[in-house]
This record gives C-alpha cells, structure tokens and sequence, in this order.
C-alpha cells in the first residue's frame, strides 16, 4: 500500500491568527502557506517543526462550512490526522475492497495542490483520517 507517513494533524480553530500566534510563541514552529480554500469552505495554515512533521490549523470561511458545524457540535480541537498517500486512487481502491468507506468517492483538491479524501469516522472507531497525495 502507498501510505508513507504521519503527514499533520488538523486542528479546527474560530480565530487562525490568534491560533497561528500562540503557536508560533509557545513553540517556535515555523509558519507555513496559509491558504483559502473556497470549495470546502475552509482557511488553513500550516504549522512546520524542524523534523518535518507539521500541524494545520483550520477555521471557516462561513456558516455553509462543515468546520463551522463541527465547531457548533464539538468546539474547537483535533479534527482529523492525516497520512501521505502515494498514488491515492490505488490507495482508496484497496480500502475500498477492505470493506473502508469513504466520505467522498474521488480525492477532491486539498490545500498546496495535493488530493486528499477523507475515511469515513465510523471505520475507525471516530477517527477522521484523511489520505493526502502532495503535489508532484
């Protein structure tokens, strides 16, 4: 299977530059591309340690925002942890065949150019778990 790694862990906030802050002076971490991306109603930032390993910060861009009704139902934390995928179709296909259902039948547009989709909560215990290919 192509999984090769801990990609990020996302963190849904409501205020990304009073999160990004407390981050950056808690933890000296580098602050990486912050992007908008409009189709999934969502504005990310990414948070890059030394080792590589990294940290996106998610916040809404409105009320049709599936973050925003995460927000209203869970409150601010951890959203989902993510797995780089290497060829994520061939990835999502083997799953499929494990009985895995997926949030989305096609990887959509992430943040940086990469594809991303998202394995359904209740295939692991209440774990959003997303598959992230980078862009080439």
């Amino acid at each position: 299977m192509g999984i090769k790694r801990i990609d990020h862990i996302g963190i849904v906030v409501k205020d990304l530059e009073e999160s990004l802050k407390r981050w950056k002076e808690l933890f000296g971490v580098k602050v990486g591309a912050i992007e908008e991306i409009k189709e999934r109603g969502v504005k990310v930032a990414h948070l890059e340690f030394e080792d590589g390993s990294a940290v996106e910060l998610v916040t809404s861009l409105g009320e049709e925002s599936s973050i925003e009704k995460f927000i209203e139902e869970r409150g601010e934390g951890i959203h989902h942890l993510s797995l780089e995928a290497e060829g994520i179709e061939d990835v999502m296909k083997e799953l499929k065949e494990k009985g895995i259902q997926f949030i989305q039948e096609i990887p959509q547009e992430g943040a940086e150019g990469s594809k991303i989709a998202f394995i359904h909560p209740r295939n692991l215990k209440g774990v959003l778990l997303e598959l992230k290919e980078k862009r080439k």
